[in-house]
């Protein structure tokens, strides 16, 4: 009986711990789940993020043999950058890129780092303050429920975002050689927003750069965006990741790194010299993965059959280079011939001119001789 009662007072002590570290597990993970819920966007996890940035980020220093920094300014004017603009405001849950940007700056759940003209440096020292930003743009914004001083968040509503003065982007791109796959890749770093404000009295307007955000830490959200990008198919085709990753933009090369620290336009002052090297700069970086590579024989038959078909497809009645090379070789060569007998004509005549001469000189000195001779 004693036993009995011993062994069932430690079956209930068992049960009570185990309830009660199920309940304490419970709240555990309650918290957790909440916690994650407060600080997530749903359909993007922690495991996403990690997943995404790992994709994004740059390759080893063993593995990669050359890379070129560039950046770029895309114009939101031009229709291959259309998307990153539209819906200037918010439609059925769909948000233009700089709304996505504001949004999660404000939420505290990506960082901003300042922008630097020609040296970004992404580290905590160069964090910027959110509020900060948006007092020094005039965008007008309200203390978030949950925020606190170390993790501030703001509620901005959707009239005071200014979407319509984001007229512009810039990027900063690498083009790197993995010599793992021997393949070029080409990946955006970091996107910076512009503002285009014009003064209270008109005038044109002024472009202001307001933050750098690495595209490792807005991609996991980009991913969830659908956009459509073509006017004959109104449902969206992919995501504003496909759009940066498969390099849908348009954007003109403003900068390239350089020793000097120097744009493009401070490199180049006449618009013309900048044009021509900007398509220098980019026929090099489309050009230099072919260039690795030795043609096979069916490319060789096709440049050599293309060549061909340029030349007869040529007027008859216009000269080809070839044939004013031995047009020219052959006009060469007469005029040589001519030369050489002229010179040979001059050489003969000269010869006979001095044998004349020699002939006259010996009469002449033997005649006089014979007259003294008779004198004497």
């Amino acid at each position: 009986m004693k036993r009995l009662l011993i062994y069932g007072l430690a079956l209930a002590a068992s049960l009570t711990a185990m309830a009660q570290e199920s309940t304490n597990s419970g709240v555990r993970r309650r918290d957790a789940a909440q916690k994650q819920a407060e600080t997530s966007t749903p359909g993007v996890t922690d495991r996403m993020k990690q997943k995404l940035g790992d994709d994004n980020s740059s390759l080893s220093e063993g593995d990669v043999q050359w890379m070129r920094v560039i950046y770029r300014e895309l114009d939101l004017n031009k229709d291959a950058n259309a998307p990153l603009y539209f819906p200037e405001d918010l439609v059925d849950g769909d948000e233009n890129l700089f709304r996505i940007i504001l949004r999660l700056l404000a939420n505290g759940q990506i960082p901003a780092y300042e922008y630097l003209d020609g040296r970004e440096i992404f580290t905590d020292e160069y964090k910027v303050k959110v509020r900060d930003q948006l007092d020094r743009f005039y965008i007008y914004y309200t203390e978030a429920k949950g925020s606190t001083e170390k993790n501030p968040k703001f509620e901005i509503q959707e009239s005071d975002v200014p979407t319509n003065e984001v007229l512009s982007y810039y990027i900063i791109e690498k083009w790197e050689f993995d010599n793992r796959n021997n393949r070029m890749k080409t990946r955006v770093e970091a996107i910076c927003p512009r503002l285009h404000r014009s003064a209270d009295f008109g005038g044109e307007a002024q472009k202001y750069p307001m933050f750098w955000i690495k595209y490792s830490d807005l991609r996991p959200y980009l991913a969830q965006q659908e956009i459509f990008i073509d006017d004959d198919n109104n449902l969206p085709t992919c995501t504003y990741d496909d759009f940066f990753t498969l390099n849908m933009y348009d954007g003109e090369i403003y900068k390239t790194r350089n020793l000097k620290n120097k744009s493009m336009g401070q490199l180049y002052e006449d618009p013309d010299d900048m044009k021509r090297a900007q398509d220098s700069i980019q026929a090099r970086l489309d050009g230099f993965e072919s260039k690795l590579w030795v043609p096979n024989r069916e490319e060789i038959i096709a440049a050599r059959e293309a060549r061909e078909a340029a030349a007869a497809a040529a007027p008859a009645d216009s000269t080809s280079l070839g044939d004013i090379a031995a047009a020219a070789a052959a006009s060469s060569s007469d005029d040589k011939k001519a030369t050489r007998k002229t010179a040979r004509s001059t050489k003969k005549e000269k010869t006979k001119k001095t044998k004349v001469k020699e002939t006259k000189v010996k009469s002449s000195s033997s005649s006089a001789t014979r007259s003294v001779r008779r004198k004497k």
